[in-house]
Formats: structure tokens, C-alpha cells, sequence
């Protein structure tokens, strides 16, 4: 009967740790759901020449803070964007510098893919890097050993507008919309080929989340409001 109660309590703790940071692990997040009515806007896979520059005039206008997870080799081709992105008050993190599977690489190549981003970072700025998100959120004990040992979380999401898929964005800004709750971390890509829908979601959502009271904050000041 003891040892039946002590597995009980065990779970309990882990479970009410799992809802209050939103981790899987001890650094991997996908919301928190202890941040009130905070909530993160995040772009993937930029920077990009056009894209970019507009997301960052409409979050400017709307006094909108966000995190962009840059690709390594996208900062190399684009360096214009990324120094606007270095220039603006929103938050910079690691989404690898090739784009590829990190489930699915030895030690050294994932330590490589964070390295080489952050080199291409390091000629336009010291910044320092601390937030990673995998491509496709695809990762796995490995990549959890290798961001712990380099200070790194690893964040995901819990909102995809599925920009990618050009949806259309009034059904972009609906979705968010009928769906969102405090402590969300909500995934957009700030780098479509064939044509982007997220600007024009934006201007839709964040006047609408605003009225509705929800406070946009960039990924570190939501994990980190526990």
C-alpha cells in the first residue's frame, strides 16, 4: 500500500510539473499555461528579403514583440534582413542552418547545425543565442542532451496556423482566434515560397487579440514567467 501511494504521489508532482511549464522535458516547451494571458508569436525558417522586413512594420505598428528562429544559411544569403531582425526589439533563436531532420543526426552533426547559426549570427552581431526549435519540431533525447550541455531550450508549439500550407488567411486569423489561450506559443513562418498569407493574418489577429486583452511577449519572457 505504501509503495501503491508513493507511485501515486510521484505522478501527481510530474503531471502538475508537465502542466505549469508546458515541457516534455526538462528544457523542451510548448506553452505555459501559468502565463495568464501572455502569449508568443513566432516565425520559422526566415530571415527572407520581403517577408521579413513587412512582419517586423506590422509588429512595429501594433507594438507587437515576437521571437523569429532564423536558418543559419538564410542569414548568410539574406543579411540585410537578418541585421533588421538584430535591429528590432523582438527576439532571435536557432532553427538549425541547413533546415534538416535533427531527429535523425549523430551527436556531432546536431552540434554542428547550432554552431554554424550561430557563427552566421556572429558577423552581424554578438547576440547570444539560448532558444532552439527543431525543424518540423522533430526531436529526441539526443538533441535534448546536446542543447542542455549548450544552454539551449528547445521550444515547440501548441497553435500551427499552418501558414505553410497557404491557408487563406481570414481562415488563418479565425482559427487562432476560436483557439488561442493564454501561455500559447503560436508557430507562423516569416519564409513561404509561392506566396505568403501571414502578413495579411496578421494585421487580422493581433488588433483582434488585443482587444480580446492578451499581452504579446517574445518565447523567453513567456517560459520564463512560471
Amino acid at each position: 500500500m505504501k509503495k501503491f501511494l508513493s507511485l501515486a504521489v510521484v505522478l501527481a508532482i510530474s503531471l502538475a510539473l508537465v502542466l505549469r511549464t508546458g515541457a516534455f522535458a526538462g528544457n523542451v516547451f510548448c506553452k505555459n499555461t501559468g502565463a495568464g494571458k501572455k502569449i508568443a508569436l513566432t516565425f520559422d525558417d526566415g530571415p527572407h528579403p520581403i517577408y521579413t522586413p513587412r512582419i517586423l512594420e506590422i509588429l512595429e505598428r501594433y507594438g507587437v514583440k515576437a521571437t523569429f528562429f532564423v536558418i543559419g544559411k538564410n542569414v548568410e544569403n539574406y543579411p540585410e534582413a537578418a541585421e533588421a531582425l538584430l535591429e528590432s526589439e523582438c527576439e532571435i533563436g536557432n532553427h538549425t542552418y541547413t533546415h534538416k531532420n535533427m531527429a535523425k543526426m549523430s551527436d556531432e552533426e546536431l552540434v554542428d547545425e547550432i554552431v554554424k547559426t550561430e557563427r552566421a549570427l556572429s558577423g552581424l552581431s554578438d547576440r547570444e543565442l539560448s532558444l532552439i526549435r527543431p525543424p518540423e519540431g522533430s526531436c529526441g533525447v539526443p538533441l535534448e542532451r546536446v542543447t542542455l550541455s549548450k544552454g539551449y531550450d528547445i521550444i515547440l508549439w501548441n497553435i500551427d496556423t499552418k501558414d505553410w500550407a497557404h491557408t487563406p488567411s481570414d481562415k488563418i486569423a479565425d482559427n487562432v482566434l476560436s483557439d488561442v489561450r493564454g501561455g500559447d506559443i503560436i508557430l507562423m513562418h516569416d519564409y513561404i515560397s509561392g506566396g505568403s498569407p501571414t502578413c495579411d493574418a496578421l494585421e487580422k489577429m493581433i488588433p483582434a487579440l488585443i482587444e480580446q486583452g492578451y499581452e504579446f511577449v517574445t518565447v523567453s519572457e513567456l517560459i520564463g514567467d512560471e
